[in-house]
């Protein structure tokens, strides 16, 4: 009874610490949102640098992180955001601080009585382009098939 508890607790260990495998986070020095004018209906798209400010409307957004996966992982781009609204004598109202995600816009934009303000991505313009699979080249030293006129057709 002893061997046999001692053989499976290491194949116990074993198989809890086997989970999947989370790619790291890569941090983008551009933020990527979009933004609703309720009053006139137009949704206009925007990128800010992370630390900076941009404002949109009576709101200005500030990111401070974007974060994505890599291609080959599930999509999961965030990004912390602080928005303030500007008041009538330019003072700063904190209205929104917390976590946007790209993949569930519904759960964390920010709902302004006039203004609407979501994540959309991130983006690394020094980044490599990701690794495209392209055809491989056709064979040119075949002769093409000639059609046979003698042949019956079917």
């Amino acid at each position: 009874m002893k061997r046999l508890l001692l053989s499976t607790v290491p194949a116990l260990v074993a198989a809890c610490a086997c989970g999947p495998a989370m790619a790291e986070r890569i941090a983008n020095p551009i933020a990527l949102f979009a933004g609703l004018d309720k009053i006139t209906g137009v949704t206009t798209s925007f990128e800010i640098p992370i630390g900076q400010e941009r404002r949109f409307g009576s709101v200005i957004v500030k990111p401070d992180v974007c974060y994505t996966r890599p291609v080959t992982e599930e999509p999961k781009t965030t990004s912390f955001v602080q928005i303030d609204q500007v008041e009538m004598d330019n003072s700063r109202k904190p209205i929104f601080s917390g976590w946007m995600f790209a993949e569930s816009p519904g759960l964390s934009a920010m709902e302004h009585a006039t203004y609407d303000v979501w994540l959309t991505g991130c983006r690394d313009p020094n980044a490599p382009p990701p690794a495209v699979e392209t055809a491989p080249a056709p064979d040119t030293g075949a002769q093409p098939e000639q059609p046979k006129d003698n042949q019956p057709e079917d």
